[in-house]
């Protein structure tokens, strides 16, 4: 297998060093922009089983050009990026996976499905951690339980050692991260799709120490299309976000002064975007390059006759390798979905979402050789 990753950032990263460690795998190109900023753990591979190639995705010609001669392609790009090249590897004939997080872009990419399936090729998009990973078990548990009535799933990128006001450091992007605190979370609400408010309907949840008692609240994007997915077969299904306990008392106010508004304000004859001073300022508080991170995760199907199937995880920081619980998630999520798109344990063709296309036990039995730990509790 040929494989080539879109995007050197973490994620991109992390997806290609899991992808180098596969003996399946003869080569791997990790494309971006900047090639130079794949983090320190790839690199080393570089001139052997790696290639780090320069590509502008927003150059049709080129992008094509550098599709040729893989077998799949996974995109960790931002999601902007999504549609136009999942276009592109249809067209080409390769495998996709990508990231998501955007539910309208999703849509979009199923439109592409009979031209998918005329080029026998399969396309998964939401190959990360949420959603990914926690839509391949919600879809797992409301298989188990029969008639689900709810699936609640909570998800969180934290620091192991917080530090006030905020007790968070930068995981991911902090503008996707104020993304999903500034747009309506889709949910179930009597079986049918609703939207509600982003740093809502606060709850506790506990968890094993050294946690302890976390909090959850709405945010935006985490579960993408499963509401309309399991409309009118699911009474309730929600997602929400977890961090240590106080975030949110801090972050709804910031919001609601107008502090990550997008539309431009004049300032002192100047015009700036209230969310752009906002990360300005924040970010250099919030990036803690020598910070350690973990990822908590539960999802929680509830069914007739008190069925229920739950699963847990929190997984941590890799000391040896400097890799990063949310890197660890999300980039091998990816990885593992585009060698299964790749090796034949996906066999399906056309545009498939994780919970209809990625295998449930061979998927936590690849996590957990990767010591990504999905435990059912």
């Amino acid at each position: 297998m040929r494989m080539l990753v879109l995007g050197a950032g973490l994620q991109g990263s992390a997806c290609a060093f899991d992808l180098l460690q596969q003996d399946a795998v003869q080569q791997v190109t990790l494309a971006d922009i900047q090639p130079d900023r794949a983090a320190a753990f790839v690199k080393p591979f570089a001139g052997k089983k790696l290639t780090l190639a320069k590509l502008d995705v927003q150059d049709p010609a080129a992008l094509r050009a550098t599709l040729g001669g893989h077998t799949a392609v996974m995109n960790a790009l931002p999601y902007y990026f999504n549609l136009d090249v999942t276009r592109a590897a249809v067209e080409v004939g390769l495998h996709y996976a990508d990231l998501g997080g955007n539910t309208e872009i999703v849509f979009n990419q199923k439109k592409l499905d009979a031209e998918a399936k005329a080029r026998k090729v399969s396309v998964i998009p939401d190959c990360g951690l949420a959603p990914g990973m926690v839509n391949i078990l919600a879809a797992e548990g409301i298989r188990r339980v029969g008639q689900a009535e709810s699936v609640k799933i909570y998800v969180g990128g934290l620091p192991q050692h917080p530090e006030p006001p905020l007790n968070y450091q930068i995981v991911y992007s902090l503008e996707g991260a104020l993304d999903y605190y500034t747009t309506p979370s889709w949910v179930l609400r009597d079986g049918k799709p609703a939207r509600v408010d982003a740093l809502s309907e606060l709850e506790s949840l506990a968890f094993p120490p050294p946690l302890g008692t976390l909090e959850a609240f709405h945010t935006g994007g985490g579960i993408s299309i499963l509401p309309w997915a399991y409309e009118g077969r699911v009474r309730t299904m929600e997602y929400k976000t977890l961090r240590y306990q106080g975030h949110m008392a801090i972050m709804r106010p910031i919001r609601e002064l107008g502090l990550l508004d997008l539309t431009p304000m004049k300032v002192k004859g100047k015009e700036i975007v209230p969310r752009d001073a906002f990360i300005a300022a924040v970010s250099p508080k919030l990036n803690k390059p020598q910070g350690r991170d973990l990822v908590a995760l539960r999802v929680d199907v509830r069914g007739a006759a008190g069925k229920r199937a739950s699963w847990e995880l929190i997984d941590y920081y890799d000391e040896a390798r400097g890799i990063s619980a949310m890197m660890r998630t999300t980039g091998y999520s990816l990885a593992i979905t585009g060698l299964m798109q790749s090796d034949g344990r996906i066999s399906g063709r056309g545009v498939q979402t994780p919970d209809e296309a990625v295998p449930f036990a061979a998927y936590v039995a690849d996590l957990k050789k990767r010591g990504v730990e999905i435990r059912e509790v």
